[in-house]
């Protein structure tokens, strides 16, 4: 397992996503699955950076494990800010046109519909949301 641990801060998303592409480094896996990754990875980042903490600055690490055949990344993140499950908000009406359509929920919306698997738990006083994806 690879670890980076970062202020929550967006000029930080940078140093996220490199962290994710090395992690990838000797491991075979589609230009699709890499772009999907790096959305949803951006997404996640992003709500802890403006959310969790605010108004101040916390931590958030990020975690990667690559395993199984086919080969399957496993991103997780931990942050100790406000509890929030982000699993549990509903799904937006992708029927409706862009003006009607409430702002907040496409990120983990389409970070949902783009990953094999999305888990949230809260343990120890922290929010732990870990995306899957196969690699291939």
């Amino acid at each position: 397992m690879n670890k980076l641990v970062v202020p929550a801060e967006m000029d930080k998303l940078d140093d996220v996503i490199e962290f994710i592409d090395n992690s990838l480094k000797g491991h075979e896996y589609s230009d699709k699955a890499l772009m999907a990754i790096e959305i949803a990875v951006e997404e996640i980042f992003v709500n802890i950076a403006k959310y969790a903490y605010a108004p101040v600055v916390g931590e958030a690490t990020v975690e990667t494990e690559i395993c199984g055949d086919p080969e399957i990344l496993a991103v997780r993140f931990i942050d100790s800010g406000v509890k929030y499950d982000p699993l549990e908000k509903e799904d937006p009406d992708t029927g409706l046109s862009v003006e009607d359509t409430p702002i907040g929920g496409l990120g983990i919306f389409m970070t949902k519909e783009s990953m094999d698997d999305v888990i949230y738990e809260y343990k120890d006083n922290k929010n732990i949301l870990t995306i899957k994806k196969a690699l291939k």
